[in-house]
């Protein structure tokens, strides 16, 4: 029924009446706060093309996953800097490794929040590539899986609540989910970056976990931007090799992406809103150029619109102050 019989505004005359017919809600609770934990350092070294992100010494991501779980925040998603790199990225499998001293040191503190890892190689590799490379430059995609799974494992047995393979080499969330249940961790879910685009927003990331390829780019593994498709594909076989959530990242340019996932899945799904996304609205703020609270809660809220469950943010903290 046309106007003026319908008027769409009669709902939006005031803040209750909004309230009442909102369609998405945004909560703490859907939140992941990521954090960069670097071996050998007892302090907070800023990240500069991040404002108010830093690399974090063990005790420092102690303290700050506690201010963050203070304010609900009810996870944190694990990067490490290893002190050392070789070229088939062993930091990463050490079970005294960064990642793994910090898990055991976040769930002592903490015991309810819960602790998610990225399994990767691409910051402990000195090539900084995501898997084992060849002598031909090419990344060796099943001798990857062996270490990745060994990642895995050792990020189990220091007490990760949940492994999320990165990587995107062919496979790698069947090898993982084998070794783990092989290992007794069978009850441990397996959070696949299912459609992780080769994107210029992982720019200041890059920086944060010193993980710039030497040579060549990931355009070999991770996907292409154009390709939509692939990324439902992507994660229906991620689906059949036993993720519990998918992930889609980055966010904001890949929407799209989200809501086919989440529709042909039907799985819990996650959406990364990444360095470069956090990046341009800071710059954008200190400008003057936007109102920070604003454009990130209508940023976020627009990630959960698309069908995402999970935001994992860098604004995790300032979200949690904002909606409280």
């Amino acid at each position: 029924m046309a106007f003026p019989a319908t008027r769409m505004r009669r709902l939006r005359r005031t803040d209750a009446l909004r309230a009442l017919v909102r369609e998405t809600e945004l909560a703490v609770s859907d939140l992941v706060y990521p954090m960069f934990v670097e071996h050998g350092i007892d302090r907070r070294r800023p990240v500069e093309a991040m404002p108010g992100v830093e690399r974090l010494s063990i005790s420092h991501a102690v303290e700050e996953a506690g201010e963050a779980h203070a304010l609900g925040v009810p996870a944190v998603l694990l990067f490490g800097i290893p002190a050392e790199k070789d070229e088939l990225g062993s930091g990463a499998y050490d079970d005294e490794g960064v990642v793994q001293l910090a898990v055991r040191a976040l769930k002592e503190a903490h015991p309810d929040l819960i602790v998610i890892t990225d399994v990767c190689l691409c910051e402990y590799t000195s090539h900084g590539h995501c898997g084992a490379v060849r002598e031909d430059g090419y990344v060796d995609n099943d001798r990857s899986l062996e270490l990745l799974a060994r990642t895995a494992v050792s990020h189990a047995r220091a007490g990760a609540d949940a492994v999320a393979p990165s990587d995107m080499m062919d496979g790698r969330v069947g090898a993982l989910r084998a070794q783990l249940d092989s290992e007794g961790f069978t009850e441990l879910p397996l959070i696949a970056y299912s459609a992780k685009f080769a994107s210029a927003f992982y720019g200041p990331f890059r920086e944060a976990a010193d993980s710039t390829p030497a040579f060549g780019d990931r355009r070999a593994y991770q996907m292409d931007p154009a390709n939509g498709d692939e990324a439902v594909r992507e994660a229906l076989l991620d689906v059949e090799e036993g993720a519990d959530i998918v992930m889609v990242k980055p966010a904001l340019p890949y929407l799209d992406v989200v809501r086919r996932v989440k529709d042909a899945t039907g799985l819990p799904v996650a959406a990364y809103n990444v360095s470069g996304e956090y990046a341009m609205i800071k710059a954008a703020a200190a400008a003057g150029h936007l109102d920070e609270r604003a454009t990130v809660l209508e940023a976020l809220t627009g990630i959960r619109r698309a069908g995402a469950d999970i935001v994992i943010t860098y604004h995790a903290k300032d979200v949690a102050r904002w909606l409280s």
